[in-house]
C-alpha cells in the first residue's frame, strides 16, 4: 500500500506561475487569534510562491459559506479558494452542502485522494471527512477538514503539486485560463 504520494514531478524548464489563493476558515468557535489551520495554510501558500489573496473566517452556516464562496469566485484575480473546517458529519458541519449549492462542476477525485492519503495517518477515522472540491466561475474551490494535520496533508500531498504549473504530467494550475470556456 502506498503511504505517501509519488515524488513530485517538477519540470524545471517550465515557468512557475504564482496563483492568488484565498483561505476561508469555517468555524463557530475559532477567532483570527487562534486559527491554527488558517495560519498554516496561509504560511504554506506564501512558502510555495503563491499570493495569499484573502483570509476570512465564516460561521458554520450553509448560506454564509455559500455567499462567501460566491463573493470570492466573483473577485477578479482570485484563482483558488481553500476552506478549512465544517467537513465532518455533525449537525453544524455544512461546508460540503454549501459547496454543492454553488459548484458548477465537482472534482470528486480530490476528496477521494485526500481520504486515501489520510488513511495512512489516521486510519479508518478518515471516513468521517467529507473533503470536497469543485469549480465556480473559473475558480477552484477546495474544502479541507479543520485540523492543522489535515490541512498539512491536503496542502503538502495534493494541492502543492496540483497548483504548481511545473508539475507533470498535468496540474490544475495550467488549466486556469481554460476554465471559463
Amino acid at each position: 500500500m502506498l503511504t505517501s504520494p509519488p515524488p513530485s514531478r517538477l519540470d524545471l524548464s517550465r515557468p512557475f506561475h504564482p496563483l492568488r489563493i484565498a483561505v476561508v476558515t469555517v468555524s463557530d468557535t475559532r477567532t483570527p487569534e487562534d486559527d491554527r489551520s488558517g495560519d498554516l495554510l496561509a504560511e504554506y501558500i506564501v512558502r510555495d510562491g503563491h499570493e495569499l489573496a484573502r483570509r476570512l473566517l465564516v460561521k458554520d452556516d450553509r448560506e454564509a459559506i455559500a455567499a462567501c464562496l460566491r463573493a470570492l469566485a466573483s473577485e477578479d484575480g482570485i484563482d483558488v479558494v481553500v476552506t478549512t473546517g465544517g467537513t465532518g458529519v455533525t449537525g453544524r458541519d455544512v461546508t460540503p452542502e454549501a459547496f454543492r449549492d454553488v459548484c458548477e462542476k465537482e472534482i470528486p477525485g480530490f476528496g477521494e485522494l485526500f481520504r486515501w492519503l489520510s488513511y495512512a495517518t489516521i486510519g479508518t477515522a478518515t471516513i468521517q471527512s467529507r473533503a470536497t472540491a469543485g469549480l465556480l466561475r473559473g475558480t477552484y474551490l477546495f474544502a479541507l477538514p479543520g485540523s492543522p494535520s489535515a490541512c498539512r496533508d491536503g496542502w503538502d500531498l495534493i494541492l502543492r503539486q496540483q497548483l504548481d504549473s511545473r508539475h507533470r504530467p498535468c496540474n490544475f494550475a495550467e488549466l486556469i485560463s481554460r476554465l471559463r470556456e
